[in-house]
């Protein structure tokens, strides 16, 4: 039997029906219209649960911005992205839909869209309701080069040879970008680190790529290695003028809306703290976790920029702020641990690409005026592919049937009415290494070794575990014993149940 979205959502009409009241009666404009609230979502990139200091008393990190947020907004302390790596969370946070049902793995600096046309997206549901909506920043979901292709390339022999700067017509538009998914306007370089090293407004690169990729024309990285993948660059490229430029844009965005009649959606998707670790000098000893720590710094303050924005026109008591990251932090965060004492995963096990809590538990805080109560902490279990299904809640959207499949509307917890909604999560970054969480337990099936995990493990003080493996994570939240000999009805029962979720949806909420 299939579960749909539409179920899961009736069954709690009751609660969700006195929430919806609330939030649209906190947000009515002149007469009887309702004025929607403007949404900004701060995406970091790679930023560990353990980073902020209100997750992890040993954090070596100030974040005065993101501290802020929690003591005015609902932080919640068991948030989770979709996966433990990049394109399949950003993929199911813009769609509501888990990744796994259509794939693992990230796409590459000339992938073609990840994003099927007939899918769905929050930029396009808010754009139906009359939203203006902006991407700024990181995209990953690929893009249509193949279309602009120069017919007259010939590439190199070889495997793996990179595309030159003659490959492309530069001065084509590139479709199937972020203006092809339901965004009016769109500032990206795509990803940091892969090609094309160039900047891309709306559906056009600004610069036409000249040169190879050459990072010693940069002034030298800060922390661990570039990772840059080689291909086009645009003369004049420079990487530490990723965050500033960004986050100028976005400021010059949000400001733009101050006499708009339309409610606005920013996405902004910051390329950190993410390898190249790359602080700008002014950011140098800002933290004392190095180099990263800085740019985590540089990530708080560059966010800040744009909540003074929306302060600046007037917007603070009618916009909704979202801050959360992708995934877990890179395995950089070993030698940081053992150097400067800061554990980017705080007490979780593990980092990115696991499947271990470290991999996919992020930071996870919500805003909205006049429905979270200010400083609140909620231990309900939140995935980002219910930030849909809560938004259209809020707007009064209803989601087609087959859209946004997987998400729950939380706006029972936002408003305080009730502790929570979501009771099971199915936890996957690759292909057949699934886990299936329902309340305190978790099962991980097939565990994936993660090729940095093991000199953490020692360091940590984690046991080595492979396999199967069952957890209480009420009793164990950093999964250092394996249950599984111990409970193999539970295991089974949650096998059970992440056979029927992966064949269907989740299972409705008890009417």
């Amino acid at each position: 039997m299939k579960f749909s979205l539409s179920s899961h959502l009736q069954a709690g009409m009751t609660v969700c029906g006195m929430a919806l009241f609330l939030t649209l009666s906190l947000h009515m404009a002149k007469g009887s219209e309702i004025q929607m609230p403007n949404i900004v979502i701060l995406y970091a990139d790679d930023m560990g649960h353990g980073d902020l200091g209100v997750q992890n008393a040993n954090s070596k990190i100030p974040t005065p911005t993101f501290d802020k947020l929690v003591e005015e907004g609902m932080r919640f302390t068991d948030g989770h992205s979709s996966s433990g790596i990049c394109t399949p969370s950003r993929y199911a946070l813009l769609t509501g839909r888990h990744h796994w049902r259509k794939f693992h793995g990230i796409t590459h600096g000339f992938s073609p869209s990840i994003i099927d046309q007939e899918q769905l997206t929050l930029p396009e549901m808010l754009q139906a309701k009359g939203y203006h909506t902006a991407q700024v920043g990181k995209w990953h979901l690929g893009m249509g080069w193949n279309q602009i292709q120069n017919p007259d390339y010939v590439p190199a022999k070889g495997k793996k040879k990179a595309y030159t700067p003659d490959a492309f017509l530069w001065d084509k538009q590139v479709p199937g970008g972020p203006l092809a998914h339901g965004f009016d306007y769109s500032f990206t370089d795509c990803v940091i680190n892969f090609p094309p090293y160039t900047w891309l407004e709306n559906d056009k690169v600004l610069k036409a790529p000249d040169i190879m990729m050459d990072s010693k024309l940069w002034k030298p990285i800060k922390e661990g290695k570039w990772e840059c993948r080689p291909g086009p660059m645009a003369t004049g490229w420079d990487p530490y003028e990723n965050i500033p430029t960004l986050t100028e844009k976005a400021v010059t965005y949000i400001k733009r809306q101050e006499n708009s009649d339309k409610p606005f959606f920013l996405y902004f998707a910051l390329p950190s703290p993410h390898a190249p670790i790359i602080p700008n000098d002014e950011f140098d000893g800002k933290s004392q976790a190095g180099p990263y720590g800085d740019f985590i710094y540089e990530t708080d303050q560059a966010c800040g920029q744009l909540i003074e924005a929306i302060e600046a026109i007037g917007e603070t008591e009618n916009t909704v702020i979202i801050f959360t990251a992708d995934n877990g932090s890179e395995h950089y965060m070993t030698a940081r641990f053992e150097k400067f004492d800061h554990n980017s995963s705080g007490e979780l096990r593990g980092m990115k690409r696991d499947t271990w809590e470290g991999g996919h538990r992020v930071p996870f805080v919500i805003k909205w005026p006049g429905v979270t109560e200010a400083g609140t902490v909620s231990d309900a279990l939140i995935s980002q592919v219910d930030i849909m299904a809560t938004i259209a809640t809020a707007i009064g959207y209803e989601l087609p049937e087959g859209q946004g499949e997987d998400g729950y509307d939380m706006m029972p917890v936002l408003s305080g009415k009730a502790d929570s909604i979501r009771d099971s999560l199915v936890i996957n970054t690759w292909k057949d290494h699934y886990g299936m969480r329902q309340g305190d337990w978790v099962l991980l099936m097939n565990v994936k070794k993660n090729r940095s995990f093991k000199d953490y493990e020692a360091k940590a003080g984690f046991p080595p575990i492979q396999g199967d493996a069952l957890f209480n994570l009420t009793d164990d939240l950093g999964q250092r014993k394996n249950l599984i000999d111990q409970y193999p009805e539970k295991a089974a029962q949650l096998e059970s149940l992440l056979k029927q979720v992966r064949e269907g949806s989740y299972p409705p909420l008890d009417s």
